[in-house]
């Protein structure tokens, strides 16, 4: 087995995306690869405090986690591409669609098969940055993504992950888009 040592970017990432609202109630939304499931009802974010999405969860206190599927890769790559502050209408240019939470001042957005639905708990400054814990309130899941018994298959998420070192997107072991350039095309909408 070769050793890597401490090189954290030398293996591939789950790729989840956080949704806000903005101050004038649009939807936000970025994709994170830097964070996840860190207890049984928790979740940690690590992000740079310049994100809108930063701005977001401060104002709000909520936020959604959702898996995207390789479905809206190219829209979910382009979220991470597009700044905010650049693309006030980011979100609509994707054709994502999105409602509100019942139980967070969050979005859904509906396309993505697997949403958590979270209140912030605490900010903490960490000497490599910001990490956000939040509170996993519920979890919706379409039924398109269920096995027989009702559960979660994560299968037929048909989600991807994001390889650090090649810049690239892989689903069932075999590259399906390239991260910063999928998405490129919605930005000349």
């Amino acid at each position: 087995m070769k050793d890597f040592g401490v090189k954290p970017y030398l293996f591939p990432m789950p790729v989840y995306m956080i949704g806000t609202w903005n101050e004038d109630g649009t939807v936000d939304s970025m994709p994170m690869a830097w964070g996840g499931l860190c207890a049984e009802n928790m979740v940690a974010l690590n992000l740079e405090e310049a994100h809108k999405t930063v701005a977001n969860l401060r104002a709000r206190g909520a936020f959604t986690l959702s898996v995207p599927g390789t479905d809206t890769l190219a829209e979910s790559d382009y979220m991470g591409i597009a700044s905010a502050g650049k693309f006030a209408d980011k979100f609509e240019r994707t054709g994502l669609h999105a409602v509100k939470s019942e139980r967070v001042d969050a979005p859904i957005i509906t396309e993505y098969p697997l949403t958590l639905e979270c209140k912030v708990v605490e900010f903490q400054q960490q000497p490599y940055g910001l990490r956000v814990l939040g509170e996993i309130v519920n979890v919706l899941a379409d039924e398109k993504t269920l096995d027989e018994q009702g559960r979660i298959d994560c299968g037929k998420l048909n989600t991807f992950l994001f390889d650090q070192m090649r810049n690239d997107y892989y689903a069932v072991g075999e590259v399906c888009g390239k991260a910063w350039h999928s998405g490129a095309p919605l930005l000349k909408k």
